[in-house]
């Protein structure tokens, strides 16, 4: 079986990291921007399971098991203040919420 290099796998998180970052920055809609964050989180969290696979511990799965919780969590309440804040609205653009503000 074939192991891949730690450099590899780090470069894959970080890249996973800005492409959730970049769609954080960019995007508008509440829903893209919820996406985006789960990206970034699960970038690091295949950066804690990389470390603990490096160093043949258990900690990075641990890690990882407590970050899928915690988006899980995220994703519960983050749906539910979407669905709150479209009934209100009616939209999830964030700058047409904002121009409905004045």
């Amino acid at each position: 079986m074939m192991e891949i290099p730690l450099e590899h796998g780090l470069i894959l998180a970080i890249a996973l990291f800005l492409l959730g970052l970049t769609g954080l920055l960019i995007r508008r809609n509440i829903v893209f921007m919820l996406l985006s964050i789960e990206i970034m989180l699960n970038a690091a969290g295949l950066a804690f399971v990389l470390g603990g696979a490096r160093w043949a511990l258990p900690d990075g799965q641990v890690m990882f098991l407590f970050i899928l919780a915690m988006t899980a969590a995220e994703v519960s309440v983050g749906l539910a203040l979407i669905l709150k804040i479209f009934q209100k609205y009616r939209t999830l653009d964030t700058d047409e919420m904002d121009k409905m503000r004045e």
